[in-house]
């Protein structure tokens, strides 16, 4: 059978290819320190670096479905890491905010992200870098 298409030059698949192998590795680090799954530790980082949220705008920011996130939250509340406050005028909500422990788990991972990213920057030159960053930003408006 002769085919005109080869999956492994088709780009949605080696950017998932390229997504799903730095991120396995990543996650590896935060799994093995904290005991968390991929999606905790994205609720957790986005806490951390914009602050306290609802769980619908971790969603929208994101780009999580709800469950995900629901499941999220329940584990770091159950690991201490963030504490969940109604909010009064409409009780279907809840604010989102890290504990004390969670930011310190937040400010160990952020050194950890850092030299992570370091070490995989460092497999590219300064061009391929900056080529490489503003080509995923484009792609990534395109959603």
């Amino acid at each position: 059978m002769t085919q005109d298409f080869d999956l492994k030059d088709f780009m949605p698949y080696l950017l998932n290819q390229a997504a799903d192998a730095t991120s396995l590795r990543f996650q590896k680090l935060y799994k093995s320190k904290y005991g968390m799954l991929r999606t905790e530790w994205r609720v957790l980082f986005h806490l951390g670096g914009y602050g306290d949220m609802t769980a619908k705008e971790i969603c929208n920011r994101a780009g999580l479905h709800k469950t995900k996130v629901s499941r999220a939250v329940r584990a770091l509340q159950d690991k201490r890491f963030l504490q969940r406050t109604e909010v009064p005028e409409d009780r279907r909500h809840e604010i989102l905010k890290l504990t004390p422990q969670g930011e310190r788990v937040f400010n160990d991972l952020v050194g950890d992200a850092k030299r992570f990213d370091e070490k995989l920057a460092s497999r590219f030159t300064t061009d391929e870098l900056d080529t490489l960053k503003r080509v995923l930003v484009r792609l990534a408006d395109l959603a």
